[in-house]
């Protein structure tokens, strides 16, 4: 592996081409996520055995490491800086996005400042009308100040540390306008996508300029009782929203953008990205043959 200016590109030996797409892909982690803690032999990845597997299939693939905690905006710039290092690094003039959690959001804003610069867009878990968690959480002053100090003062500083990059910015106050359902409407507002629908329908799947999107999303909770971080977040928006219809953080009729893939894979927020240690519940999907599948759909595309 080796990385650029906080980028990270996962490097195989591919042994197939199925998910060689025409253009880079670039993942882009959620709210309190990370790129790589570890090295090349013993690591964790925000995005579990994912990476090196879409490598070993031909993908062009790197780990994009911004601010764990800020605004979709702020993001969004710091994203834009390694989508420019990536398209130096291989000599193509645009990637192809994938964003978990605040992440689909994120690469949404890439779309707005640079189009050109982008193939395709593609989002997990993503909450593109927000989650009610956060307007929750703002309206009370305790789990305000719980949650703040648990993100800010925790859980960053920590992966920041691990991951060898702690002049990260962050503000949990941003995270948490931001990926609220007013902070939501308000960005929708301001910059408007025909991919996200406006009911629980699919988005325009290629937009006017040329663009294509995908979603998709997971609607189990707890699914394995091992794995303590799951269980820990995934009792959010049950409580929030008093329905079983997400995956724990984010509803599913708000992780619909563009094409939906599938809204209804038996995994929870975390499962998506295949963590902690691809720890599941049994007879789910494999969440890196869903990454591998859909490398190969975006090249089966021309992208």
């Amino acid at each position: 592996a080796h990385s650029a200016a906080g980028i990270l590109q996962v490097k195989e030996t591919a042994k197939s081409d199925y998910a060689k797409t025409k253009y880079p892909i670039v993942m882009t982690h959620g709210w309190l996520g990370w790129s790589r803690i570890g090295n090349d032999s013993f690591n964790i990845d925000y995005w579990y055995q994912i990476l090196p597997d879409m490598a070993r299939n031909g993908s062009t693939v790197f780990a994009a490491q911004i601010s764990p905690a800020h605004t979709t905006e702020f993001r969004g710039e710091q994203l834009i800086a390694q989508v420019e290092e990536v398209m130096a690094l291989t000599g193509k003039n645009k990637v192809n996005l994938i964003g978990h959690s605040h992440g689909g959001p994120t690469i949404r804003y890439i779309e707005i400042v640079a189009p050109e610069k982008v193939a395709s867009l593609t989002a997990i878990g993503a909450p593109f009308k927000g989650s009610k968690i956060f307007d929750d959480v703002n309206k009370n002053i305790l789990s305000f100040a719980a949650m703040k100090i648990i993100a800010q003062y925790l859980i960053a500083p920590l992966e920041m540390t691990l991951e060898g990059n702690l002049s990260l910015p962050q503000s949990f106050e941003n995270t948490s306008a931001s990926l609220s359902e007013e902070g939501t409407a308000k960005f929708n507002q301001k910059y408007p996508s025909k991919a996200i629908p406006q009911d629980c329908g699919e988005g325009q799947y290629v937009t006017q300029n040329g663009i294509y999107h995908y979603s998709w999303t997971g609607v189990a909770q707890a699914t394995n009782l091992l794995d303590i971080v799951d269980s820990t977040i995934t009792v959010l928006a049950p409580l929030s929203y008093k329905s079983l219809d997400n995956d724990g953080l984010v509803m599913r009729c708000s992780a619909h953008y563009g094409k939906v893939i599938r809204d209804n894979y038996r995994h929870n927020h975390l499962d998506q990205i295949n963590l902690m240690f691809g720890l599941r519940g049994s007879f789910t999907q494999d969440p890196v043959s869903l990454y591998r599948q859909h490398a190969n759909r975006l090249k089966l595309a021309g992208l």
